[in-house]
Parts: structure tokens; C-alpha cells; sequence
């Protein structure tokens, strides 16, 4: 089977976007909307946020359950989940042990003026009784509440897919209409209220990865979202306008503005996997670096962001200036952690990454080349 490029180019720059999206936190909101560091409320970061976070998060499940149907042609189960407990599980603890304890080091701090050292901090990390936010310090998963959902999604939906495969062999979904695709966000929406811990949903991020194998990943549906993807773009802008406005301007709280945001969340989705097809079905070194960085970046970035935020924060420069920076800051010190720990085994494994490949010597190569012949 032939790659889908711009899957993996959609999934790098939904990483990338990580950068600017959680640097606009420290503005969104009131102080007590959350996060680790806060400084005020501005109201183009505030609708910035509001705008991206709808979309970004769901489209990498939907590429995951998409990656998962392109991963199982090639791959046994037990193969997947190894490789699944390898690229998710481990990094999941690893990150909660070692990276999430500096940003509510971070939070403690900022908010309550805590005093004591990192260590007796990381004590109060795992005794703390909070919300599992952690944004004013004590537990939290952070960011890498990702890994841990989409290992156990990605389990659950093996044994789905397995059962599927045994007992309706010929299921398939194919053929469906474009107004069809749309009224998908119906059963996400319904699904948004299953198992719904701290505003992010088991059961809409399933049935996503389940729409991603089962639906996204057809020819002819991909097809189709490319032969409307104006379409898809045009009620994507509109309902996303609607909704940043409502929700940020007119604090609008309610269900149908929880359908809005299904709505519009999975109207991104669908235009990105349209637009997508036709301009970013590339494959070069940048693409190809990105791709391969990407995973380690996602478990890194924060971390590295809120401490560049916590500092940035008390430069004179402005909201504009402070954002800039941050963003621009974090992304290269992440990257450069990336490069540092990406040639070292241990944290190579702690991260999910595969082993890296030892370049061979010429003469190594040649020798190969005669046994082969």
C-alpha cells in the first residue's frame, strides 16, 4: 500500500501547533480557567485557543485509528500491542515521573509562593489532593493524558477490530455520502458524555479512533472529502467563528454550544483530511525529520514551555513580545533536548523511540553488496 504522507505531515504540524496553542493559555481565560503559569486575560490569544482546541486534539485520534487500519495490514495483534505498551505505556510513566513534576514545581511557585526545594515539592506532587489539572501544583497526568488514553483506545479498539474480523469478516463501510460524513458528529457528540473525566472524553476519542479505522481510512471516503473539501472548509469557518465568538465574547455556556463545538471540532477534521490530500501528500527531509521528532516533542514540549513561560512572563515586553518569545524559546529548546536525548539508548526507550539506526562504513556496505550478490 502505497504511504498517505500527508497523514503523517497533518500529525507533525498538529504537534507543532502544540507550541503557540499552550503558549496562548497563559492568557486565556480567567485565573482560575487554568494553567500552570497565568497572566492576564487577552482576549486574540483567549480566541485563538478557543479556536484551535476543538479540532487539534481529536484529529490526532482520528490519524491514530486511521495509522492503526494501515499498521494491522503488515503487523500481528500481539505485535501492535507490544509496540503500542512500547511507543505509549512507558512514555506515559516516564513523563508523569520525571517531566510532569517540574511544571507543578513551576505552579507551586506562581500561585502559592511555595518555598521549599524540587524534591520535598515532588512529595506534595504524589500527596496533594487536586483535580488532576495540576495547574495550582499536586497530581496531575499533564499533557500526557494522551498516551494513557490513546493506549488503552488503542487495546480496546484491537479487541473490537479482532471480534469484528471474526465474526463479520466482510464488514465494511464504504459508498456513504458527503452529508452522511457530516451527521458523524451526532454520534461523537452523544459519545462526549461517556466517561468524561476532566472535560476529555473517553468515549468521544473512541468512537473517533473508531471512525479513523473503520470510515476515514476507505479510499472512496477520502475521496470524497477531497472532492468537497471547499465545502467542508467554508462550514468549518463559519461554525468555528460562531462558536470562538459565543463561547470567549458572549460566555455562552450550553449544551447545543457542546454540540457547536462537536460540530465544528469534527468539520476541522474532515476539511484538514480534504485539504490535506492536495497540498501536503509531500515527503523530503524536513517532513521526514518532523515525522520522526514529533512523538518525542509532543512528551517534551510542556515542560519546557512552562518554565520559559514562568521566566518570560517577567520581561517588560508586552503580550505580543511575551508570546513571541515563548513560543520561539520553547520550540528550540525542545528541539534541542530532542537531539540530546534522541542519541542517548536509555531515554531513546523512556520516550518511545525506536533504536536508532548505526550508519555503516563503506567497506561494510561493499562486503554486503558481494555476499548479496
Amino acid at each position: 500500500m502505497e504511504r498517505k504522507y500527508y497523514i503523517d505531515n497533518l500529525r507533525w504540524l498538529a504537534i507543532l501547533l502544540l507550541f503557540p496553542f499552550h503558549a496562548a493559555q497563559i492568557w486565556s481565560g480567567g485565573e482560575y480557567s487554568g494553567f500552570y503559569v497565568w497572566s492576564h486575560t487577552n482576549s486574540v490569544l483567549y480566541a485563538f485557543a478557543t479556536a484551535v482546541y476543538p479540532w487539534y486534539m481529536t484529529l490526532l485520534f482520528v490519524i491514530a485509528g486511521m495509522s492503526c487500519k494501515f499498521a494491522l495490514y503488515k503487523r500481528t495483534n500481539r505485535q501492535f500491542a507490544a509496540e503500542r505498551t512500547k511507543k505509549l505505556l512507558i512514555p506515559f510513566c516516564f513523563g508523569v515521573l520525571v517531566l510532569v513534576p517540574i511544571m507543578t514545581y513551576i505552579a507551586e511557585v506562581y500561585f502559592n509562593g511555595y518555598t521549599g526545594t524540587y524534591w520535598q515539592q515532588y512529595g506534595l506532587f504524589f500527596t496533594k489532593v487536586t483535580d488532576l489539572t495540576g495547574y495550582r501544583g499536586g497530581f496531575t497526568p499533564a499533557h500526557l493524558w494522551f498516551l494513557l488514553y490513546l493506549f488503552v483506545i488503542s487495546l480496546t479498539a484491537l479487541l473490537i477490530i479482532s471480534l469484528q474480523k471474526k465474526y463479520l469478516p466482510k464488514f465494511r463501510v464504504d459508498g456513504i455520502s458527503y452529508l452522511f460524513m457530516i451527521a458523524l458528529f451526532i454520534p461523537e457528540w452523544l459519545c462526549q458524555y461517556f466517561l468524561n473525566i476532566g472535560g476529555k472524553s473517553l468515549g468521544q476519542f473512541m468512537i473517533l479512533f473508531l471512525f479513523g479505522y473503520y470510515i476515514l481510512a476507505e479510499e472512496s471516503v477520502l475521496q470524497k472529502l477531497k472532492q468537497y473539501r471547499f465545502l467542508s472548509l467554508t462550514l468549518c469557518v463559519l461554525s468555528g467563528s460562531i462558536y470562538t465568538y459565543l463561547y470567549c465574547f458572549e460566555n455562552v455556556r450550553s449544551i447545543w454550544m457542546t454540540g457547536l463545538f462537536i460540530f465544528y471540532g469534527w468539520m476541522g477534521i474532515i476539511t484538514l483530511l480534504g485539504i490535506g490530500q492536495s497540498r501536503l501528500n509531500v515527503h523530503n527531509r524536513l517532513s521526514t525529520y518532523f515525522s520522526k521528532a514529533s512523538f518525542p516533542v509532543y512528551i517534551l514540549h510542556m515542560p519546557v514551555l512552562v518554565v520559559t513561560g514562568f521566566f518570560v512572563l517577567k520581561m517588560p515586553i508586552g503580550d505580543a513580545g511575551q508570546f513571541l518569545v515563548i513560543v520561539l524559546i520553547s520550540m528550540i529548546a525542545t528541539f534541542l533536548i530532542y537531539e540530546i536525548v534522541s542519541r542517548v539508548s536509555v531515554l531513546r526507550f523512556f520516550l518511545g523511540m525506536s533504536k536508532r539506526k548505526v550508519a555503516k562504513n563503506n567497506f561494510t556496505s561493499l562486503c554486503q553488496k558481494g555476499d548479496n550478490l
